[in-house]
């Protein structure tokens, strides 16, 4: 085991661009010597087939983390990473879970409202495409199976040649995820599959875990970005997915659901030329960085050329 755990030291740093300073920052991983063990070591490899991949171990934990007694974590937890709990709705939690899904005050995320702005669905790390199909995903050298994906070939065949946004929620983040643009809303498909974690340290060595990962995803009418197709990704100790958006139609940044204990993503599949993707985001991707962003904030903006001519008229 002293061996195994060394081998964990040895892993690339995960590192990311804060979008608010430009900066280039080391994130500090929760479990980093465990991910880096059960990813980077014959022995952890092992484990991670047999056993932590499983629901049943992150089911287990994720009721662990709903019992009183875990509550006794949070403090420390928040002092090790820096947890600004000032924003929080509610400052003391019955358990982990109940801190870890934590609502924040309104004002906490102020909102891009611009009817022609893409909002970020979560607070996370983001990389972007602006085509699926010419673009690495989502570590060098791996395609992205879109088709593998969604499991539904003609909705998937609409998105083959689209964009992606993926937003990776570490266990650290804010983890309610919301509604990116509004409109009318499908019912959610579930996807079954495993609970591999979806950190850059899981990635690097396994790229096809988005398509092997329980997932659930809605397709969104939107007038001004088409259909848009927002997904949610478990991970491992990812207890459960909770959907609490209720109607057939939404408005942007609408709350859709939350994550209970875990690492998690969040991905947004955009057909052919419907959003100019920012920028920043993209070029940072292709330098193989992530870059951190909040919910709420501007990801991309509406290709008012393919929008409908009232559209085009108005400016909105």
């Amino acid at each position: 085991m002293v061996v195994a755990m060394n081998s964990a030291k040895n892993h690339t740093p995960i590192r990311f661009v804060n979008r608010s300073t430009g900066e280039i920052e080391t994130e500090k991983v929760a479990g980093e010597k465990w991910l880096g063990w059960l990813y980077g070591n014959p022995v952890g490899e092992i484990t991670l087939w047999a056993l932590v991949k499983r629901k049943a171990v992150s089911s287990f934990y994720g009721q662990r983390m709903d019992s009183p007694s875990s509550a006794d974590k949070i403090e420390a937890f928040v002092q090790d990473f820096d947890i600004d709990l000032s924003i929080a709705r509610k400052q003391e939690f019955a358990s982990f879970n109940d801190f870890f899904t934590r609502e924040l005050t309104a004002e906490a995320r102020p909102i891009n409202t611009n009817v022609n702005v893409v909002a970020s669905p979560a607070d996370g790390k983001v990389l972007a495409w602006a085509d699926i199909r010419g673009g690495d995903f989502p570590v060098k050298g791996s395609r992205f199976d879109v088709h593998a994906f969604l499991n539904d070939r003609e909705l998937s065949d609409r998105f083959a040649d689209g964009s992606v946004i993926v937003t990776r929620l570490a266990p650290t983040d804010y983890h309610r995820f919301h509604f990116p643009v509004g409109g009318s809303v499908s019912e959610t498909t579930k996807i079954k599959g495993d609970y591999y974690s979806v950190s850059p340290i899981a990635l690097g060595k396994m790229s096809k875990i988005f398509c092997m990962n329980k997932r659930e995803y809605t397709v969104i009418q939107s007038v001004r970005f088409g259909d848009v197709v927002m997904v949610e990704v478990g991970a491992t100790m990812v207890g459960r997915i909770i959907q609490t958006a209720t109607g057939n139609t939404v408005e942007k940044v609408t709350e859709k659901g939350y994550f209970e204990f875990g690492g998690s993503t969040v991905v947004l599949l955009f057909e052919k030329e419907k959003i100019h993707i920012d920028a920043d985001l993209l070029e940072i991707t292709t330098h193989g960085l992530e870059t951190s962003i909040i919910m709420g904030e501007r990801i991309g903006t509406a290709r008012i050329d393919t929008a409908p001519p009232s559209l085009k008229r108005s400016g909105q």
